[in-house]
C-alpha cells in the first residue's frame, strides 16, 4: 500500500529564518539571523548623509564611532563644547537641518535647495526673537532680526545641497505621518506652532495625516530631487520604533501610532521593491518584535535603550561585513575621537516632538 505524499508548494523545506516558530517563537531576540541581507555594501570610504526623525540621531552616532564616512557639512565653531553644540544643531546630522520627521519636509528642504527659496513666512516670532520655521530647534535662543534669520537659512540651504553633491548614501529615518501646515502656503512644520516658537492660529494653521498614497509620492519625489543634484546617489530607508509622543488624529495614541507606523513601513516596502538603489533597514521590526517583550524600551515605553539602539546597530555592521567584536556590547560606544580620547557616551537625542508631553 502507498501513501500519498503531500505535493510539494512554494513552501515547502524553506529556511528556517522564513516560519514564524523557527524564526521568531523560538529565538532569543538576540539571537535572531537573517533579518537584514543588504542589497548593497557600505563601504567605510563611503560618503554617508544622515537625516530622518530622532531615532536617526542614533545611527549617526553609531556609524560615525565604527569608522564610516558620515559627513557634517556644518561643523560646530572650534571649542565649541559638544553639549552645547548639540542644542545648537551641530553635529547631530550631516546638516543643521534639524529633525526631519516627515517625507513631505524631506521634499520641501530639497526643493528649497534646488532653488534656493528662502520664503519670509518661514519665520516664527517669539518674544523679539525670530525662529526658522522649518528647523526651529537649531537656534534655541532666536536670532535677532528677520535679516538675519533669512541669512542663515539661505547659508543652510548652501550647504546642504553641497553635502548633496558628494553623498554616495542618504540613510534616512521615517518618523511620522502626523504634520502641521500653513494653511495658505501649504509648507508643514516639524512642530506645532507655538510649542517652540510662533503662535498657534486655527485660521492659519491645519493638522495633516499623510497617508500611503501622499507618503509614496513625495518619497519619489524626493528620489528624483536627489537624483537631480548627484545621480550616483543611494539611499537607505528604515522606519522609526518611536511611538508618537501625542497625536492630533482624534483617535487613541495607540491606534494613531499604529497607522503611522503602517503607512510608513508600507511606503519603505514598495520602494525597496521598485528601485534598485533603494535599501531598507528593519530597525522598527528589530525593537518592536513580540519575542523582545518590550525590553528594548525604557519604563516610558516609548524611548528606545541603549540596548535596543546598540542592538539595531549591531545587526546593521554585521551585515555590512564590520567586525563588532571586541569593541564591547555597546556597538556604538567603543569608537575614538581623533584625539585618541573615546567620545562620551550620549544616548539622550534632541527631539522636538518630546516637548507635546509638557501639554498634557
Amino acid at each position: 500500500m502507498t501513501i500519498d505524499r503531500p505535493s510539494p508548494t512554494p513552501y515547502t523545506d524553506l529556511p528556517p529564518s522564513r516560519y514564524w516558530r523557527s524564526a521568531v517563537a523560538e529565538k532569543h531576540p538576540l539571537d535572531m539571523d537573517e533579518l537584514f541581507s543588504p542589497k548593497f555594501r557600505i563601504g567605510p570610504e563611503e560618503r554617508i548623509a544622515v537625516a530622518g526623525s530622532c531615532f536617526a540621531q542614533h545611527v549617526g552616532r553609531a556609524l560615525r564611532s565604527n569608522g564610516f564616512s558620515v559627513l557634517d557639512e556644518e561643523p560646530a565653531p572650534n571649542g565649541l563644547e559638544t553639549e552645547v553644540a548639540e542644542t545648537f544643531g551641530y553635529g547631530i546630522y550631516s546638516a543643521r537641518y534639524g529633525n526631519i520627521y516627515t517625507a513631505r519636509q524631506l521634499v520641501q528642504l530639497l526643493k528649497d535647495c534646488a532653488s534656493g527659496t528662502v520664503r519670509e513666512t518661514d519665520f516664527w516670532i517669539r518674544g523679539n526673537r525670530y525662529y526658522d520655521a522649518l528647523r526651529p530647534s537649531v537656534e534655541p535662543e532666536g536670532l535677532g532680526s528677520l535679516e538675519e534669520a533669512v541669512a542663515h537659512r539661505r547659508q543652510h540651504l548652501r550647504k546642504v545641497k553641497a553635502m548633496l553633491g558628494k553623498t554616495d548614501v542618504f540613510i534616512f529615518t521615517l518618523g511620522l505621518t502626523e504634520a502641521w501646515q500653513d494653511i495658505a502656503t501649504g509648507i508643514v512644520y516639524p512642530s506645532c506652532p507655538g510649542v517652540i516658537a510662533g503662535r498657534f492660529d486655527p485660521e492659519k494653521h491645519a493638522f495633516k495625516n499623510f497617508d500611503v498614497e501622499e507618503v509614496m509620492q513625495d518619497m519619489i519625489e524626493a528620489r528624483s530631487l536627489f537624483k537631480a543634484i548627484n545621480p550616483a546617489m543611494r539611499f537607505l530607508f528604515t522606519v522609526s520604533p518611536v511611538p508618537l509622543t501625542a497625536t492630533a488624529s482624534g483617535q487613541n495614541v495607540l491606534v494613531a501610532t499604529t497607522y503611522s507606523k503602517s503607512v510608513l513601513r508600507a511606503v519603505c516596502g514598495a520602494l525597496y521593491g521598485k528601485f534598485e538603489d533603494v535599501d531598507y533597514f528593519p530597525s522598527y521590526e528589530i525593537i518592536v518584535s513580540p519575542s523582545t517583550r518590550g525590553f528594548f524600551y525604557e519604563p516610558n515605553m516609548r524611548s528606545v535603550n541603549r540596548h535596543g539602539v546598540d542592538h539595531v546597530m549591531r545587526t546593521f555592521l554585521t551585515a555590512q561585513g564590520v567586525e563588532t567584536a571586541g569593541r564591547g556590547k555597546r556597538a556604538g560606544g567603543q569608537g575614538k575621537k581623533a584625539n585618541g580620547k573615546a567620545p562620551a557616551r550620549k544616548d539622550d537625542v534632541v527631539c522636538e516632538e518630546a516637548l507635546l508631553e509638557a501639554f498634557s
